[in-house]
């Protein structure tokens, strides 16, 4: 048992430092509060809401306020490092997923799902290069399929 509580402190370590290396890496401090939010994002993949991240994060760390929250997330997303999300709610809701990918929001249950298919990556990027932009330089494809879940208590399935 030991061996096994020493592990899940070493993979913990581990993330702590890497999420300290991105900070650093961005020109930003490694702040007590940077590190706690960042941390709390990059666990959660359901594109949370500063006040969702907030509820998560807050019984461990009373002394961080919503305003706090606000502020990290802003400055983790000038910095590269974090990326906000659209919905047709207006929500601000953010990602710390930076690799390539799409998004599909179900208006009725709000949530938003990662998206990968390269296929439908590479068509809108085949069809994009074969139009003439003018004084417009394309720097990243990403779609937001906006969709309704049909039976909101069951799971969604892409095959």
């Amino acid at each position: 048992m030991l061996s096994d509580r020493n592990d899940s402190y070493l993979i913990m370590e581990n993330a702590l430092t890497d999420i300290k290396n991105k900070l650093i890496a961005a020109d930003l401090k490694a702040t007590h509060q940077r590190l706690v939010i960042y941390e709390a994002l990059l666990a959660e993949m359901s594109h949370p809401t500063v006040e969702l991240l907030y509820d998560k994060i807050k019984r461990k760390n009373p002394s961080l306020s919503l305003g706090t929250v606000h502020k990290t997330l802003d400055t983790l997303v000038t910095a590269g490092l974090v990326k906000r999300v659209s919905s047709t709610d207006k929500i601000k809701r953010f990602d710390a997923n930076l690799e390539k990918h799409n998004h599909i929001y179900l208006e009725n249950t709000q949530e938003i799902m990662d998206y990968h298919d390269e296929d439908l990556q590479e068509l809108v990027i085949n069809y994009l290069a074969k139009k003439e932009f003018k004084n417009i330089k394309i720097k990243e494809v990403q779609l937001q399929i906006n969709a309704e879940k049909v039976d909101p208590d069951s799971a969604v399935e892409i095959k």
